[in-house]
């Protein structure tokens, strides 16, 4: 009789210091992230599928594809639409998919996957995820993809984590150094060029207050410490959690958890690094045209404080 195993498959457990992270093999998502016991993202049982891409990765296209029709290098593509409350494909193609474990520590995981072609994506990629613990620094991101294929690929990437701080995010306060946001439509696809937060109610700039504000946009023009890493806090109940980005991400999308199931809604922040916007397999914006051979990845993170 084969082995009984949760939906999520394998959960890896990382250790460092005060913290505790749970990897899935479904999709090589963050499934938990706690300091001394308490999450710092949203979490879901082991064997229940991620709801509302909780700590998924999102590759090789973040966020939405208008229509699921796109056209690169003289070719039209329809890839499946896995969104139809909004007819759009959404997330990428490797969500749920399972990865294999390529290396292992107490403090660290390395998974792998294969992406062969799929409806729509007639591309090859080789990705590996690499999840790092510090008992300092908290989790350290890295993903990576190769393009394993003989043809140029269309590619980009994010992560789908929700910060939680323990209580519903009304009563906290929103930090995001961010110049512009992209406006979208009724579908979620943007509408134009990102504007500036100046005078909006998107302006996360010194903190906000979010009270009953519901926010799911695309936000650039990032401000950038030192070592080129954005930032975003969330502080309330007494604590705040960080998530950075480094400069391969110009894009962070911000989403107050309002149309997630509901015993999940307006209990985390989707703060979600992007290396391109929505739709931009269709606009081309920040669209990396990966070339047969070459390689491309960025790295984010979080911790308390």
């Amino acid at each position: 009789m084969s082995e009984q195993r949760p939906l999520t498959g394998t959960q890896h457990v990382l250790t460092a210091g005060p913290y505790r992270a749970v990897v899935t093999e479904a999709g090589a998502s963050l499934r938990e992230l706690t300091l001394d016991g308490r999450d710092l993202v949203l979490t879901h049982d082991a064997d229940t599928l991620a709801p509302a891409a909780f700590g998924q990765l999102l590759v090789p296209f973040p966020n939405r594809v208008d229509g699921g029709r796109y056209t690169f290098d003289g070719a039209s593509y329809q890839l499946a639409v896995s969104e139809p409350r909004y007819g759009n494909a959404i997330h990428g193609l490797a969500r749920w998919a399972a990865w294999t474990e390529a290396g292992r520590a107490d403090d660290r995981v390395t998974l792998t996957l294969a992406i062969l072609g799929a409806q729509g994506y007639p591309f090859q990629l080789a990705l590996t995820a690499e999840y790092v613990l510090d008992a300092e620094h908290g989790l350290t991101v890295t993903l990576t993809a190769e393009n394993t294929g003989t043809r140029p690929a269309p590619y980009a990437h994010g992560a789908h984590p929700y910060l939680t701080v323990g209580v519903p995010i009304d009563a906290c306060e929103v930090t995001l150094d961010a110049a512009r946001f992209l406006p979208a439509g009724e579908r979620m696809i943007p509408l134009d060029a990102p504007v500036a937060v100046d005078g909006t109610d998107r302006d996360l700039r010194g903190g906000a207050v979010l009270g009953s504000r519901s926010i799911d946009n695309a936000y650039t023009g990032l401000a950038r410490d030192e070592r080129g890493r954005a930032w975003t806090h969330l502080t309330g109940n007494g604590r705040t959690v960080s998530l950075w980005a480094d400069e391969a991400h110009p894009w962070i999308e911000v989403y107050t958890a309002d149309t997630i199931p509901e015993e999940h809604r307006r209990l985390g922040l989707a703060v979600e690094p992007m290396t391109a916007p929505p739709n931009a397999f269709v606009t081309g914006t920040d669209r990396i045209d990966l070339a047969p051979g070459t390689r491309t990845g960025g790295s984010w993170g979080i911790m308390a404080g």
